[in-house]
């Protein structure tokens, strides 16, 4: 085959581009960008090759959340723009103004990747600071986002004052004189970005704890602290946003201190009907005499009595002036005696059993002790089995519990009352 009239037609080609100097700028500009871009590929094909190469070292395991994050694979892409950058001298024909606004393109361009870059560089930082153990007492992510949204704020302005070709201050001292306007439109903004201050130098908040902030409809554990909201996952799996700044403004119950001490607390109250308290006969006294939990307790407690009666003479004799063991007193030392017997309440923490003020439902006795588990379900469970225990051994006192008649209860009585017809 004879290239030879081929040669000459793309050397006449050629001659004539002398002749269409735009034609000439237009055909080397195409070819700068696509060397540029052929270069850019080429990088981000060595550049995620080797990183992938060297994420394999346990040592450099770190590479792999860069890599996750895009940040090799957006700095390969300030190739092309770089090379538009400094090589736009090289086309020919060009004119100044030409090149001029090429280059301001171009730089503005490897602005915008730049700050890709540092955003993806500071998710990737973020996810690696996450795994230490720092990350639940001082979380960083909503200075990360306040970091990022400045970040892409300057890019902007400088971005802007590169393609019309002012200085980036010019832009600056416009938005000096918007500042009551930005204040007011980052309100939120500034107050989220300290009460995250806040929250975090004084350690009032973490991810993990339980908190309540009932005004919100919050009752769950945390599971987010960004910049603008604290996300709270109710326990019935809900979803609660919550401003952050609202969360220094307002009160709310973090749970952490009772998780932290290893007990939770039980305070439930047992209401004694009134109409059964009263004192123990000789009879029930010897009967309770064999309950193994009562026998240091009435041993103790009669000899009190004896001595304190003997001391009064002949006015003992009166019922009236010589002191009693009553059965609901004695009952109280049992549940407490109990409680402190139970393998699953704390011995070290308040274990008490108190009589409240009466009230028209009964007589309160408040059952107050913590347990040995902060797990719900096992919280649950042990409160459950005592209580189910105490109600149970109130009649082995001559007790019970208080408890409204009910529409039944109305029926039986009615009933009674109508005689019966022969």
């Amino acid at each position: 085959m004879d290239t030879q009239p081929l040669w000459s037609q793309i050397q006449d080609l050629w001659a004539n581009l002398d002749q269409h100097p735009w034609v000439s700028a237009m055909l080397g500009l195409i070819v700068l960008v696509g060397v540029a871009l052929l270069a850019g590929h080429i990088a981000r094909i060595i550049v995620l090759r080797v990183t992938k190469m060297l994420g394999r070292q346990p040592a450099l395991h770190w590479i792999n959340d860069l890599r996750e994050h895009k940040v090799f694979h957006r700095l390969a892409q300030l190739t092309p723009s770089l090379m538009v950058q400094f090589g736009r001298n090289l086309v020919p024909d060009m004119s100044d103004n030409g090149r001029h606004f090429l280059g301001n393109l171009a730089l503005a361009i490897t602005i915008f990747v730049l700050t890709r870059v540092i955003s993806s560089l500071l998710d990737a930082l973020l996810d690696i600071y996450s795994r230490t153990n720092y990350a639940k007492t001082r979380p960083i992510k909503g200075y990360i986002q306040l970091t990022k949204m400045l970040l892409y704020v300057f890019s902007a302005i400088i971005i802007v004052a590169t393609l019309i070709d002012r200085s980036p201050m010019l832009l600056l001292s416009g938005l000096g004189a918007m500042s009551a306007v930005i204040l007011l439109v980052y309100k939120d903004t500034l107050l989220s970005f300290v009460a995250s201050v806040q929250l975090t130098s004084n350690d009032l908040l973490r991810v993990g704890d339980w908190i309540e902030m009932p005004q919100v409809g919050a009752d769950g554990d945390v599971i987010d602290i960004t910049l603008h909201t604290v996300k709270v996952q109710n326990f019935d799996k809900t979803i609660v946003s919550i401003p952050t700044w609202r969360l220094m403004s307002e009160s709310f119950k973090n749970w952490r201190g009772m998780q932290q001490s290893g007990g939770r607390r039980i305070k439930r109250s047992l209401f004694i009907d009134a109409s059964d308290v009263a004192f123990l006969t000789d009879e029930q006294e010897q009967r309770l005499e064999g309950v193994r939990l009562l026998s240091d307790y009435l041993h103790r407690k009669k000899a009190e009595l004896k001595s304190w009666n003997e001391a009064q003479g002949n006015v003992a004799a009166l019922s009236a002036n010589r002191r009693r063991m009553t059965n609901i007193g004695t009952f109280r030392a049992y549940a407490l005696a109990y409680l402190k017997s139970h393998a699953d309440i704390q011995p070290n923490m308040t274990c008490m059993v108190r009589q409240m003020q009466t009230t028209p439902q009964g007589v309160p006795l408040e059952v107050y002790c913590f347990t040995r588990t902060t797990v719900w379900d096992e919280y649950e469970r042990i409160q459950g089995d005592i209580f189910d225990y105490l109600l149970s051994v109130l009649p082995e006192f001559g007790l019970s519990v208080y408890q409204q008649p009910s529409g039944n209860d109305l029926r039986k009585g009615l009933l009674n009352r109508i005689p019966i017809e022969e």
